[in-house]
């Protein structure tokens, strides 16, 4: 892979973890107002961003595995940092509206 195609798949990961986070805020948000719709939404939002950081990510994992060395700088292991932050934030956001639910229906 190219270091401009590197490049492209970091900046993915970095961008689609970014917008997961904040989608998942934002749905956080929503249950708290009681619009659990938007939430939802929010949520499907952020797991659809997720996948598409894991296509840029699985990208990098193939060129690795088929012995093209990926140079590991900086910002390939911000954009990891930054992905698994908004994987777990996405995850524990779905547990936090689950207990607005749960609020909600008492």
């Amino acid at each position: 892979m190219e270091d401009q195609q590197n490049l492209e798949a970091i900046m993915g990961l970095i961008m689609y973890g970014g917008n997961a986070k904040s989608d998942a805020m934002e749905a956080i948000q929503a249950a708290k107002q009681g619009d659990f719709a938007l939430a939802d939404q929010k949520i499907a939002d952020a797991e659809k961003s997720l996948t598409e950081a894991h296509h840029a990510q699985t990208g990098m994992l193939t060129q690795e595995a088929q012995g093209d060395h990926v140079q590991v700088t900086l910002l390939t292991v911000h954009s990891q940092d930054h992905l698994m932050t908004s994987i777990a934030f996405t995850d524990l956001a779905k547990e936090i509206i689950d207990l607005y639910r749960r609020i909600d229906a008492e």
